[in-house]
C-alpha cells in the first residue's frame, strides 16, 4: 500500500471516529499516525475552509507536544489558519514545546497585535530568545537556526561536563556534537558526545576539544550554510554573532530542507518561472499566472527579432527555398546546446565548483567541446541537406550547424558569469532565455552563411 492510499485511510478512520465521537478508536489511532503523515492529513483539510474545524478537532485530540510537533510539519499558511483559531493561552503552550526555530518561523507569520499579545504570556528569557530569533533577516543563518544546543563552559572536567549535557539535552536539537564556550559566551571548540563518553572523567575538556571550529556568521546566506554542512559532514554547525559568541546551530536536516528549496527554486528561474510562494498544487491560479507571464511576454518580442531576420534574408530564401526545411533543425540544435551550457555553469555556480575566477579556463573547454559537437551534428545533418538539395546547400548547412551550435553553447556558458557581474541572479541566465536570444542569432548567423555561399556558386 502507497503512502497516499495509507494516508487516504488514516483520514477516512479518523473522521468516522470523530463524527460518531468514538474516543476509544481516536486513541487508539491516533498514537499509530506519525506527526508528518497527521500534519498532511490536517494541510488536505484545511485546504477546504469547511472542513477547518474538524482539522481542529483532530488536532485537540493530541497531547499539547503532539500538537506542537504536528503544526511544525504544517506549510507557513496552514500553520497562519490553524494558529489563528487557537486561543493565545494555548497557543502559547503549544509555542513553548517546539524547537526554538520553528517557534520563530511561526511567530513571524502572526500580526503584530497577536505577537505582543502571545510575547506577553511569556517568560522574559523565552520572550527575548524568541524575539531575538524572529528578527533575524529570512534567508540567513540567523533565521534558520535554532539556539537549542547542548553548550559546556570551558574548563570542566569529563564528568562535570556530562552532569552538564545531561541537564540541558532534553531541550537540545541534537546532543551528538557538543560546544565549548568561554565566560563571555565565545565559541572555544567543539567535541562529539563519544568523545566525552570515553574519556577519562577527570580529564579536561579543553584538552579534548577541537579548537579549530568550523562556524558560520549569523548574516551568512542559507545557501552557503547547507553548502558547508554538506561539504565538511557536519551534523551541524555552529553560528556565532560579530563577537564570536555562540548564538545558535544550523543542523543537517534544516541544511537538506535548504538544499532542496534552493533547488527548486533554480529548476524554477531555470524556466522562467518566479518564486512560488507554496508548492505548485497549492499556489493561487493568479498567483500561477502571474509568476509566469512576465518572461513569456518578455521573450514573444525577443523573438520578434527572430523574424525581422526572416525578413532582411527574403531575397535568399526566394532563391532557395529548401534552406526554409533547415531553419528549425539548426537554430533548435544552437537552442539545445546553449541551454545545456548554461545548464552545467547555474548548476556548477549554485554548488561552489565553478566561479567567475574559473571563467577562463572555461571558456576554453567550452570551445573545445562545443566545437566538436557542432562537428558531430554538422556530419549528421550533411548527408541530409545533400539528398535534399545538393552540395551547396548541404555545405551551407554544415558550415552553419558548427557556428550556431559553437555561438550558442558558447552564449549559454558565459550568460550566467555575466548575470552574476551585475549582481544578478546566474539561474536568470535560463533556457527560454538562452534559447531565444540564439533563435535570433541563429536566423542572422544560418542566412549570412547562405547568402555568402549561394551567391558565389550561382
Amino acid at each position: 500500500m502507497d503512502l497516499d492510499t495509507t494516508l487516504d485511510t488514516y483520514k477516512h478512520e479518523l473522521l468516522r471516529a470523530l463524527a460518531i465521537k468514538d474516543q476509544s478508536a481516536l486513541d487508539e489511532r491516533l498514537p499509530e499516525i506519525r506527526s508528518a503523515d497527521l500534519a498532511e492529513i490536517l494541510e488536505q483539510l484545511i485546504e477546504d475552509d469547511d472542513e477547518l474545524a474538524t482539522a481542529l478537532a483532530l488536532l485537540q485530540q493530541l497531547p499539547v507536544e503532539r500538537q506542537a510537533s504536528v503544526i511544525g510539519h504544517l506549510p507557513g499558511d496552514e500553520q497562519e489558519k490553524v494558529s489563528d483559531a487557537i486561543e493565545d493561552a494555548q497557543l502559547v503552550r503549544i509555542l513553548d514545546r517546539m524547537g526554538s526555530d520553528e517557534r520563530a518561523d511561526i511567530f513571524k507569520v502572526f500580526d503584530d497585535d497577536r505577537k505582543e499579545a502571545l510575547l506577553r504570556r511569556m517568560a522574559h528569557r523565552e520572550r527575548e530568545a524568541l524575539k531575538r530569533l524572529a528578527s533575524y533577516e529570512e534567508g540567513t543563518a540567523g533565521a534558520l537556526m535554532t539556539s537549542d544546543y547542548v553548550a559546556i563552559p570551558a574548563g570542566l572536567t569529563v564528568s562535570r561536563a556530562m552532569m552538564r549535557v545531561r541537564q540541558t539535552a532534553p531541550d537540545a536539537e541534537t546532543v551528538y556534537q557538543l560546544y565549548v564556550v568561554d565566560d563571555q559566551g565565545r565559541l572555544a571548540g567543539t567535541m562529539s558526545l563519544r568523545q566525552l563518553m570515553v574519556a577519562r572523567p577527570q580529564a579536561l575538556i579543553d584538552d579534548l576539544m577541537i579548537r579549530d571550529v568550523i562556524k558560520i556568521s549569523v548574516d551568512v546566506d542559507q545557501e552557503e550554510v547547507a553548502r558547508m554542512v554538506a561539504r565538511y559532514d557536519l551534523l551541524a554547525i555552529p553560528v556565532v554573532d560579530g563577537e564570536q559568541r555562540l548564538v545558535g546551530i544550523v543542523t543537517h536536516d534544516d541544511a537538506l530542507d535548504v538544499v532542496e528549496s534552493e533547488a527548486t527554486e533554480d529548476i524554477h528561474k531555470g524556466m522562467s518561472i518566479g518564486q512560488l510562494e507554496d508548492g505548485v498544487s497549492r499556489v493561487p491560479l493568479w498567483s500561477l499566472y502571474r509568476k509566469r507571464v512576465t518572461w513569456l511576454v518578455l521573450l514573444v518580442f525577443g523573438n520578434l527579432f527572430s523574424g525581422a531576420g526572416i525578413a532582411h534574408f527574403e531575397d535568399t530564401i526566394a532563391a532557395q527555398v529548401t534552406l526554409v526545411f533547415f531553419l528549425p533543425l539548426l537554430i533548435g540544435s544552437g537552442g539545445n546546446a546553449g541551454a545545456q551550457a548554461a545548464t552545467l555553469m547555474v548548476r556548477g555556480m549554485a554548488t561552489g565548483d565553478v566561479g567567475v575566477k574559473d571563467w577562463g579556463k572555461l571558456l576554453g573547454r567550452e570551445l573545445l567541446v562545443a566545437g566538436a559537437l557542432g562537428l558531430t551534428m554538422a556530419l549528421a545533418v550533411a548527408p541530409i541537406g545533400m539528398i535534399r538539395a545538393g552540395e551547396a546547400v548541404a555545405l551551407v548547412v554544415a558550415i552553419s550547424m558548427v557556428s550556431i551550435v559553437l555561438f550558442g553553447s558558447l552564449l549559454g556558458m558565459c550568460l550566467p558569469f555575466v548575470l552574476d557581474r551585475l549582481g544578478w541572479d546566474p539561474a536568470t541566465a535560463s533556457a527560454p532565455l538562452v534559447t531565444t536570444l540564439i533563435d535570433a542569432s541563429g536566423v542572422l548567423i544560418y542566412f549570412s552563411i547562405a547568402t555568402a555561399i549561394l551567391s558565389n556558386t550561382a
